[in-house]
């Protein structure tokens, strides 16, 4: 009988001790700030817009507001041509059902200078350049959060 107490006992501070455990990364702001946590998106999911667009050299200098901190090691963003979509711009775009396109990956905030596949030479005939979420995998969170902003006015002649 004194086995069978101290086997209760044991499954009784095991349940108890994993029964709480939640890691949902579901917090947006610290406790009472109101600032945003990194890496934690917000019911609506983590969301990029591009407010600004100037001249950099040759390349386009963007400034946006995001509702979420990038982190590489977590969620970040990326930047891409219109040429893709959030679809293609993302690590499991076969998975997706469509070819893997190019974007570039950056936690840099607010302001971001275009370089490597958003190169300026590498744009094509777009004058759009679009953003939105992805993990540390660079999986895409949700590829119907997307923001567009026309840079026209940026790219010079």
């Amino acid at each position: 009988m004194f086995k069978l107490g101290l086997l209760l006992v044991a499954f009784a501070l095991a349940v108890t001790a994993c029964g709480s455990d939640d890691d949902t990364g579901s917090e947006t702001t610290a406790a009472g700030s109101g600032d945003p946590v990194a890496n934690a998106c917000p019911a609506e999911g983590c969301e990029i817009t591009i407010v600004e667009a100037s001249a950099n050299g040759d390349e386009v200098e963007v400034t946006w507001d995001a509702n979420f901190l990038a982190d590489f090691t977590r969620n970040h963003i990326h930047i891409y041509w219109d040429n893709y979509t959030a679809d293609e711009v993302s690590s499991d775009a076969e998975d997706r059902g469509v070819t893997q396109g190019d974007w570039s990956p950056t936690d840099e905030y607010p302001a971001y200078v275009t370089e490597s596949a958003t190169s300026t030479a590498n744009r094509g005939e777009s004058t759009i350049l679009c953003v939105t979420a992805a993990d540390r995998d660079h999986v895409v969170l949700d590829s119907s959060i997307v923001h567009c902003f026309d840079v026209s006015a940026a790219l010079g002649g």
